[in-house]
């Protein structure tokens, strides 16, 4: 059974921002702040970070094994601890002792500017060449230039529907947010602060007058109508999901039959008869890219490279991509899946499909999209709006 996760977003980059070039715990580093190597064959530990499903080791199956594999080419010894929110990801990588981390677009910011990363060199990652040319340097894991990680994999918040019960099938995200929606009462939205972003996407081609350009650089106007749209919607809510079990459950039960979704939950209640369908609707829709980094403060800064190669290595990256439900961040890692339609299944190929797919970041005062005149609404803004929202 394939793994997902909770992706919860929850409190704002951390007040006072630190130097960006965070310096390795090696005294080989290159002008930028990153680790000049060369990776050397030196054994080590390291104690990684990581999202349910990407760091396996055999213990949840002994079928699915990648961790065992690079200790024995590598002589690396690897420690895994997994994490159900990317704020636990970023308290726990605070607290220090962890070497790397895979981090969400709302976690990787608050990293890199609390200065708990430092930059990396991808000469010293060959396997970054095969990455994805619309996955690099943007705008999460890369500030000023300098690249604080190599990508994993991606996926987009779809929308989902029953196929027997939505009629005709949806292209448009306005069967979830318009008050005269025929499926009021059966609708779903994520239960996150982070869905005020998806709000803003659909503000985004609803109204464009608003000047919305970037769904996670909201001023107080643009902020405030999204918090209306979401209040325009909640009575067409049945519930808010962040269990995808609890989804799967009352979809199957024939509670829930739209509403935002992840490709993998789709899968997952499809098996082998089609009963659901899921979209990206036309006006696009937000998403997930993930980062593995380094932490500042490694001393084990040989085998933290060595991983973030072999975890982005073609082969090692389509096991994880498939097993967790994603589209692969490397683009040779397509031909090696066990199933030869997944990478089709979740778009992994096609640049146009991702060119409206808005990934998650995590707001700031400073506007993200370049804004200067304007103030932007703080994430932990936010969450606060969310919690009062949702306790109304």
């Amino acid at each position: 059974m394939k793994i997902t996760r909770v992706r919860k977003s929850v409190i704002a980059i951390a007040a006072g921002a630190l130097l960006l070039s965070g310096c390795s715990s090696s005294d080989s580093e290159s002008a930028g702040g990153a680790y000049a190597g060369p990776v050397k064959d030196t054994p080590g530990t390291i104690n990684v970070l990581a999202w349910p499903g990407y760091a396996e080791d055999g213990s949840t199956d002994p079928n699915v094994d990648w961790v065992t594999p690079f200790e024995k080419e590598t002589g690396c010894t690897v420690n895994v601890k997994t994490y159900g929110t990317s704020d636990e990801a970023v308290q726990l990588m605070q607290s220090g002792g962890y070497d790397v981390v895979s981090a969400s677009g709302d976690a990787s910011l608050r990293l890199i500017f609390g200065g708990d990363l430092q930059p990396v060199n991808l000469d010293l990652i060959p396997n970054y060449a095969d990455v994805f040319d619309n996955l690099k340097d943007r705008p999460w894991n890369t500030i000023d230039g300098a690249n604080y990680g190599v990508p994993h994999g991606r996926g987009a918040n779809v929308l989902q529907y029953t196929i027997d019960k939505v009629k005709p099938a949806p292209d448009s995200w306005s069967v979830v947010w318009e008050p005269n929606s025929p499926l009021k009462g059966k609708i779903t939205a994520y239960d996150s602060a982070i869905y005020i972003a998806d709000a803003a996407v659909y503000l985004m081609s609803t109204k464009p007058e608003l000047g919305i350009k970037d769904p996670y650089a909201l001023d107080q106007t643009q902020f405030d109508a999204a918090m209306a749209l979401l209040k325009q919607q909640k009575p067409l809510v049945a519930e808010y999901w962040a269990d995808y079990t609890k989804y799967v459950a009352a979809v199957q039960a024939g509670s829930i039959v739209a509403g935002t979704s992840w490709q993998v939950i789709a899968n997952v209640l499809n098996g082998e008869k089609a009963t659901v369908g899921a979209v990206k609707p036309k006006e696009g829709a937000t998403g997930w890219s993930d980062t593995w980094m380094i932490s500042k403060n490694t001393e084990a800064i040989d085998c933290a490279y060595k991983w973030l190669n072999w975890i982005i290595s073609p082969a090692t990256n389509a096991q994880a991509a498939e097993y967790f439900g994603e589209a692969p961040a490397n683009s040779k890692a397509c031909a090696l899946t066990a199933s030869k339609t997944h990478c089709e299944s979740y778009h992994a190929e096609e640049t146009d499909y991702w060119s409206n797919v808005y990934y998650w970041k995590t707001p700031t005062e400073e506007c993200l999209d370049g804004r200067t005149d304007v103030k932007c609404i703080p994430y932990a803004e936010w969450v606060k709006a969310w919690s009062s929202f949702r306790n109304s």
